[in-house]
């Protein structure tokens, strides 16, 4: 990738203008990629990218669509940790672009987001166009949901801002920033040399352990409980942080619940992993929490909701519970994204897994060494078997199954599934196996998501695969052009039902409420007549395509093709049509 859109003559050894000097700090700061929408707001530092770095470190990503910028950004940094930087024109790009950076907030992801405004200097705007595209507080727009906006007002104040931005967006709890340049400014000629500060001196904090007596309260309530309950929510894509989960479940003995919402955090396989992870609790895990004496949430996104299908009364629920997370310096008054207040004997403020690493010395004392998981295993995930009608049709948890199938001893990473997926099928079995929720359930997502993903692992070895929604792949589809002008491969799988399917439940669920007839619920919902060429549109942007593929036989042949052409480094996308319907039914309002 590296040797693409090379400048003809590139780099320049001397800073000169403003924009110089944002486009040095990213380099300084090592953020390999910049994903970007061309705009004239941010002209200027476009040409420092490309005339001053050269467009290398960071090497600019065309995008076609803002949602993707910032869906890209987000899917690398769910492999990574890491920032990516995503620029957004104007106010209008950056309109564009907040659902993305809602999801990328919802799923706790750092992201650098640079934009633009003005010229602030009126006497430097061109009529119409640069008045309509000058807000005064453009970082309002976004403020809600990122966790520190600025907009400098020198070139000397712009290393500060950009050293802040990025301190902060690396730091736990991770989310976005969002930095806007004056559009003036950038095209500013710097008045004297400059000199960037040294960038180690402003490294992100470690993560915050928790107070040793907390610590060991929390091992002694462990040690001595009969049924201890861990709940692994978020987590770092680091294996020996994984480790460290199974080692502490196996020496406390401990059943263990992921969310299909999370990327993978715990082996969902391994015989302390109770059932497979989920979007609603089933019956066995609703009896497994009304069982548990102690339940230790290691950063479980909306632990009251969790308890909240077993009681309505949540602060009823018999067990100790211990609550370890930091997602509080994150909550606001504009979003709900905190969820309902959780009830926790123990609050704990603390970095999930650095809390596990406190946890794990402290039981191992009070256990002598001992483990006392007894080796049995407690799984209840069923055989990952075919409907009963596969050779006719596919079912949506079909696509899992085949997956499993083919995956062999291949190492792939998930990075998107659709709400209809089963979880039950497809085991993760190591940090990256799996990654998770786009965070803020909008659609246009899934596709960016998994270019991102794939980027952040195009020289792995590792294929990316993908599991979307027709309506998230409608929306977010002119992302697949990135990935192949980049040369980015990835399989992509569209689960297609022909519906807005997830609102059909719905409109059922309303209708029933109010005694109005439920056939009627496919009006307004339904993708069809006709129906889209989603193939087609994937080939129009150079992706290698086919479908629609309807049985089991023909998605299993076009998963092998896909697979190999991912392996050859070229992008792949299949559209295959299930049958409407969801393996775990969502809840529904009302019910």
């Amino acid at each position: 990738m590296q040797d693409l859109e090379r400048p003809a003559v590139g780099g320049n050894p001397r800073l000169e203008w403003g924009s110089d000097v944002a486009a040095a700090m990213l380099r300084a700061l090592d953020i390999p990629y910049i994903a970007l929408n061309p705009g004239a707001s941010y002209r200027g530092f476009h040409d420092s990218l490309v005339n001053y770095l050269g467009n290398a470190t960071p090497q600019m990503l065309l995008c076609l669509n803002e949602d993707h910028v910032v869906s890209i950004a987000h899917g690398y940094a769910k492999v990574t940790d890491k920032a990516m930087a995503a620029v957004l024109h104007s106010n209008v790009g950056l309109l564009h672009g907040t659902m993305g950076i809602f999801n990328a907030w919802c799923d706790r992801v750092p992201m650098m987001i640079l934009g633009a405004t003005g010229p602030v200097d009126a006497t430097k705007r061109r009529p119409w166009i640069d008045w309509i595209h000058t807000a005064k507080d453009q970082g309002a727009l976004v403020r809600g949901y990122t966790k520190w906006d600025d907009e400098p007002r020198s070139a000397e104040a712009m290393p500060e801002s950009i050293l802040r931005a990025h301190q902060l967006t690396s730091s736990l709890p991770r989310a976005p920033v969002y930095v806007c340049l004056d559009a003036g400014l950038q095209e500013q000629k710097l008045e004297r040399e400059m000199e960037l500060p040294p960038v180690a001196r402003y490294a992100p904090p470690a993560p915050p352990p928790a107070p040793e007596a907390l610590v060991e309260e929390i091992a002694a309530l462990v040690a001595g409980a009969e049924r201890p309950l861990f709940l692994f929510g978020r987590g770092s894509r680091a294996q020996e942080a994984w480790d460290r989960r199974v080692r502490l479940a196996e020496l406390a003995g401990a059943s263990v619940m992921t969310s299909i919402r999370e990327r993978a955090a715990f082996p969902t396989d391994h015989p302390l992993h109770l059932v497979p992870p989920f979007y609603w609790l089933n019956a066995a895990a609703k009896q497994a929490v009304k069982e548990a004496d102690v339940i230790v949430s290691f950063d479980w996104v909306d632990l009251n909701g969790f308890l909240l299908q077993v009681t309505r009364r949540t602060e009823k629920v018999a067990a100790k519970i211990a609550h370890v997370s930091l997602d509080s310096v994150l909550h606001n008054g504009w979003s709900m994204d905190h969820f309902g207040l959780p009830p926790a004997d123990l609050p704990v403020m603390a970095d999930a897994d650095t809390f596990v690493a406190q946890l794990l010395p402290a039981l191992e004392r009070l256990l002598g060494g001992a483990r006392r998981w007894d080796g049995a295993s407690r799984n209840t995930a069923p055989a990952a078997e075919y409907s009963d009608n596969a050779a006719q049709e596919i079912a949506p948890r079909d696509v899992e199954v085949a997956l499993v199938k083919l995956r062999g001893e291949r190492k792939l990473t998930l990075a998107h599934v659709t709400i209809g997926w089963a979880g039950n099928a497809y085991h993760f079995r190591d940090p990256l196996d799996f990654l998770g929720h786009d965070g803020g359930a909008g659609l246009a997502a899934g596709p960016g998501l998994t270019v991102g993903a794939a980027l952040a692992l195009r020289d792995t070895g590792r294929p990316v695969v993908a599991v979307l929604g027709d309506g998230d792949t409608l929306q977010g589809i002119t992302a697949l052009w990135t990935a192949v002008h980049y040369r980015i491969p990835a399989l992509f799988i569209v689960s297609n039902n022909r519906s807005n399917f997830n609102d059909e439940i719905h409109q059922e669920a309303v209708a029933k409420i109010r005694g109005r007839p439920p056939e009627n619920r496919w009006i307004g919902q339904r993708i069809a007549d006709p129906e889209v060429d989603l193939s087609a549109m994937a080939r129009a942007q150079g992706v290698e395509a086919e479908g629609p593929v309807r049985t089991v036989p023909e998605l299993e042949e076009a998963l092998r093709r896909g697979l190999a052409a991912v392996e050859a480094g070229r992008p792949y996308f299949i559209d295959a049509h299930v049958v409407p319907g969801y393996a775990s039914p969502p809840l529904s309002r009302g019910e």
